[in-house]
C-alpha cells in the first residue's frame, strides 16, 4: 500500500482547532470562519472552498486583537 491512496485532492480546512466564535463579529477567532461555511465545509465544492480561503485575509481586522483584561475593559466602549 502506498501513501498516494490516502492523499485527497481537495482543500484543506484553515482550522487550527482554536474553535471560539466571537460574540460581536459571529467569526471563529481561529479559522476566521463563520459557524455556516465550518458547518458547510465538508459538503462545498472546491470552488465554493477556495472562495472562502481567499476571504480569510481580509477578515482578520474585524477580530479585535484584545478582548480582556484592564486594556480591554479601559478601550471598551459602553
Amino acid at each position: 500500500m502506498t501513501d498516494q491512496i490516502w492523499k485527497r485532492d481537495e482543500i484543506e480546512s484553515p482550522c487550527i482547532k482554536v474553535c471560539v466564535i466571537h460574540p460581536e463579529t459571529r467569526l471563529c477567532t481561529g479559522c476566521l470562519r463563520s459557524i455556516d461555511e465550518i458547518t458547510l465545509w465538508g459538503r462545498m465544492t472546491p470552488a465554493e472552498r477556495r472562495d472562502i480561503m481567499a476571504a480569510l485575509p481580509d477578515r482578520a481586522p474585524l477580530l479585535q486583537k484584545r478582548r480582556g483584561g484592564r486594556a480591554g475593559r479601559l478601550n471598551r466602549q459602553d
